[in-house]
């Protein structure tokens, strides 16, 4: 089931998790909510991973390993 996440373009944060700039956030929100209508249950963490991939922070193989290894990721 489809649930509404928040998110603060004013502020730049999606559930609270911060984004450095509008265009990163709104391709991120709307890949999130393209997910969600295929069971993809976003959580804090999620969206901070995910944030994290998109800005090169980490690398694909973190990020898979990172979302295998945790229970909240």
């Amino acid at each position: 089931m489809y649930k509404p996440i928040q998110i603060d373009k004013k502020n730049l944060t999606i559930m609270g998790v911060a984004f450095p700039d509008l265009t990163t956030l709104n391709s991120t929100a709307n890949a999130i909510g393209s997910n969600m209508y295929e069971g993809f249950e976003p959580s804090v963490n999620r969206i901070a991973l995910i944030r994290d991939y998109v800005l090169n922070k980490i690398t694909f193989t973190q990020f898979v390993e990172t979302a295998k290894n945790t229970n909240e990721a």
